[in-house]
């Protein structure tokens, strides 16, 4: 039996928008997408964005349809959602918040057959972008991916949204971006598939790369704009690179071993209430470990991601090296059949990748030691 013929493939949302005050103009957008819009947002978030979003869909004409989220993308929220849907006879849904909720909206957008759009709050995730949905448990560890056969239909990104929220939430989506060329990288040089369902193209990859280069240029400068709660171009920029260049880059271009030991952290009680982002951080250079990259490599990722606020070492997320059963677990459950860590240019077993994550303790402490950063102190939970 013949396999079928490689393809290489993209893919991306059908509109990105972004900008200081874009909320202003959501019902302008909305309006050739349907004249029955669901919008999901949890509380916090409706009470900062309401009234915005309120004269926006007047001034369109559109009615404000809102619900709540419940906390957690899990199969049970799903399925709350698409039933809501079918209650109200939406022909849009409209995710307003963060990364979970988004990934809620797209799997019950999906479910019910209509369109779905995507309104970030922070710039802490990729999420906004893709074409799946990452599914856990009521718990909140990591289930399933769900896969769509197409993007948002919209995405839109209010940029002083974003210079309002906590930095926490820009530094975790520095974390969640700067892995999307690491991984795109081994990827196309395993000729493995990615999540858009073929070879990477050369745009993926050059886009995941760009992502990373804006990143190390803006980072910092992006940071101090939010604490500041003003909008600047590297603002700009690095919303851009965490939410549009890093989406596309880590579905056209390839995950690897860093989002797979993320997905495997969530297996320890330790890290439930980190964000994505940084637990995306310690998949990162635990993977630069396993592929053995140049110590200055090593070095500066850890110099750079102490400076934005990201952990790099076990301590941080709540875990030690004397914890073996607990990591064995971590690198049992990013190791299993199916995992994008297979993506890798090398096969990554059990004991190496639980190797290399207690290597990681005293290699970054070492680092941040030499270079007169802040000893490892464990992050508080951050949602």
């Amino acid at each position: 039996m013949s396999s079928p013929m490689q393809v290489r493939t993209m893919i991306s949302p059908a509109r990105y928008v972004q900008g200081k005050g874009a909320i202003h103009r959501v019902g302008e957008f909305l309006t050739p997408l349907g004249s029955k819009p669901l919008i999901v947002a949890d509380d916090l978030v409706w009470g900062f964005v309401a009234h915005d979003v309120e004269a926006s869909m007047t001034a369109a004409s559109l009615p404000t349809t809102r619900v709540g989220f419940g906390g957690v993308p899990s199969a049970n929220e799903v399925n709350r959602l698409t039933a809501l849907i079918a209650e109200h006879q939406a022909d849009v849904i409209v995710a307003v918040g963060g990364g979970s909720t988004i990934d809620a909206v797209k799997a019950s957008g999906y479910a019910a057959g209509i369109r779905w759009v995507t309104v970030p709050t922070v710039a802490s995730t990729d999420a906004p972008t893709s074409a799946l949905s990452v599914i856990y448990t009521d718990d909140g560890v990591f289930e399933e991916y769900r896969f769509f056969p197409r993007n948002p239909d919209l995405v839109l990104v209010d940029t002083q949204l974003v210079a309002n929220a906590p930095a926490s939430f820009l530094a975790a989506g520095v974390g969640d971006a700067l892995a999307t060329w690491l991984e795109a990288r081994a990827t196309s040089q395993s000729f493995a598939n990615t999540m858009a369902g073929g070879l990477p193209t050369v745009t993926g990859t050059a886009l995941a790369r760009l992502s990373w280069d804006v990143l190390w240029e803006n980072a910092l400068p992006a940071l101090d704009a939010v604490r500041d709660n003003v909008v600047t171009p590297a603002l700009e920029k690095v919303v851009e690179a965490n939410t549009l260049l890093s989406g596309l880059g880590f579905e056209s271009g390839g995950l690897a071993a860093a989002h797979a030991i993320h997905n495997g952290l969530t297996a320890a009680n330790q890290t439930h209430g980190l964000a994505h982002g940084q637990k995306v951080n310690i998949g990162s250079l635990t993977q630069l470990v396993l592929e053995g990259a140049p110590s200055a490599d090593i070095r500066d990722f850890v110099e750079f991601t102490t400076r934005v606020g990201l952990p790099n070492t076990l301590t941080e997320i709540g875990l030690s090296t004397d914890d073996d059963e607990d990591l064995r677990r971590v690198a049992e459950a990013a190791t299993v059949p199916g995992e994008t860590i297979h993506n890798m240019p090398f096969p990554v077993g059990v004991d190496d990748l639980t190797s290399a994550l207690k290597s990681i303790e005293r290699l970054s402490a070492g680092i941040r030691r030499q270079a007169g950063l802040p000893e490892p102190v464990q992050y508080k939970a951050t949602h």
